[in-house]
């Protein structure tokens, strides 16, 4: 049996008055996901427990076939697994975003999807300056990597005696458009130290050249770090283990690569593939089409449609939906059956309504079809009608169902 998992991040949303009252998948032309709703089984799955924040990290350890509530330490140490950083016992991993913050408020929480090249060159320069922030020995213990676009991260290499505690909380930036970021700042044991990094920062970057530039091109500076999504290492069992599958997957997202290394899955890169709207749909679906043979399960994940939903742009989510349902779904279900018995999951990781901008907690449509499912006769995959379908909640059973039934 060959296995394919389609994740359209974000996809899930609610009636938005921009579409006349639909959701994005309902104004969508999607052919080829209604053909796996209609020949397959079409329903709902929550993917996040009601007591974790509704995010990538956890919504795809549920989707992969792990329960959360006993996996998940936080967000920054999975993207530390896809960036090969190695974390000890009493090591945190913490999420460093390059935002702007104008006014008090935050702007944009990827500085105007700054480039990976500027942002590592803001993250080397607070980097080089750590040794004279009022961090006394703690700087010693601070490492900086740089990720992808605003994406880096922040370790810190703890003791016996932590800075950091269980009850330190931090904010999502990009769950707090436009908003004032003095409701949202850092509580707990270790807020100090994140605020003094965070302030520091705002003076490192005010002048440097990247900034410069940006302004001078008229777009948004990167005015400082934010950090949030902290973390200890997670202890996963990988999914070959778990399930007898060996998988692999493509994605531009180091939280999401991060899971699929945690998970054993290896992973695919090819040329223009990216974390935006400019993502190479086309190159996508041809790379996990090229490895069909090579691994049991080959998971496809597309960060577009959340993009689209944080910068509230209606037009470019329907876009989104559609070219993965041209580029990436039909090419894969045209060429699974040649490998004889095959399954086939369409499924956001969790939902992400325009109107907000945010996440949000709540159920997301699945369809699933192929060998051994029997037709439900459901017409088309959006929230209305995956409703009148099968249940899975908590989410991370229907991984179950899909590989043993």
């Amino acid at each position: 049996m060959k296995y394919v998992i389609v994740i359209p991040d974000g996809a899930a949303d609610d009636p938005c008055p921009a579409l006349g009252g639909l959701t994005p998948l309902q104004a969508a032309r999607l052919p080829n996901m209604d053909r796996i709703a209609r020949t397959g089984i079409c329903g709902l799955t929550n993917n996040v427990p009601p007591t974790l924040t509704p995010a990538s990290d956890v919504a795809t350890l549920s989707l992969f076939g792990y329960d959360p509530l006993e996996v998940y330490t936080g967000r920054a140490p999975l993207e530390a697994a896809a960036l090969g950083v190695t974390l000890g016992p009493n090591d945190w991993a913490i999420r460093c975003n390059t935002v702007h913050i104008a006014d008090g408020c935050m702007r944009d929480f990827t500085a105007g999807h700054i480039t990976s090249e500027e942002a590592r060159q803001l993250i080397d320069a607070l980097r080089d300056s750590l040794p004279r922030a009022p961090l006394g020995n703690l700087a010693k213990r601070l490492e900086l990597v740089s990720g992808v676009s605003y994406r880096n991260l922040l370790v810190y290499r703890g003791d016996e005696k932590p800075v950091l505690g269980e009850d330190l909380k931090s904010q999502p930036p990009h769950d707090i458009p436009d908003q004032p970021i003095a409701k949202y700042l850092p509580s707990g044991a270790g807020a100090n130290l994140f605020q003094i990094i965070m302030d520091w920062s705002r003076g490192i970057f005010a002048d440097h050249s990247v900034n410069q530039a940006r302004r001078a091109a008229g777009k948004p500076d990167a005015t400082q770090v934010w950090l949030w999504g902290q973390g200890r290492a997670p202890k996963i069992t990988k999914f070959v283990e778990r399930y007898g599958k060996r998988g692999a997957i493509t994605s531009s997202v180091d939280l999401v690569r991060g899971v699929g290394a945690l998970l054993g899955w290896d992973r695919l890169e090819a040329p223009g593939i990216t974390d935006y709207l400019d993502n190479d749909y086309t190159a996508q679906g041809q790379l996990a089409i090229a490895h069909l043979d090579k691994y049991d399960l080959v998971c496809v994940h597309v960060e577009a449609p959340d993009e689209a939903s944080h910068e509230g742009l209606a037009d470019e989510k329907v876009k989104a939906l559609e070219r993965i349902d041209a580029d990436i779904v039909g090419p894969l279900v045209d060429a699974l059956p040649q490998y004889g018995d095959w399954r086939i999951l369409v499924s956001p990781d969790h939902r992400t309504p325009l109107t907000t901008r945010a996440h949000s907690y709540g159920a997301v449509p699945f369809a699933v079809a192929g060998t051994g499912i029997a037709a439900s006769g459901i017409p088309h995959y959006d929230e209305v009608h995956a409703a009148k379908g099968r249940a899975f909640d908590p989410g991370w059973e229907l991984m179950d169902w899909l590989l043993t039934n």
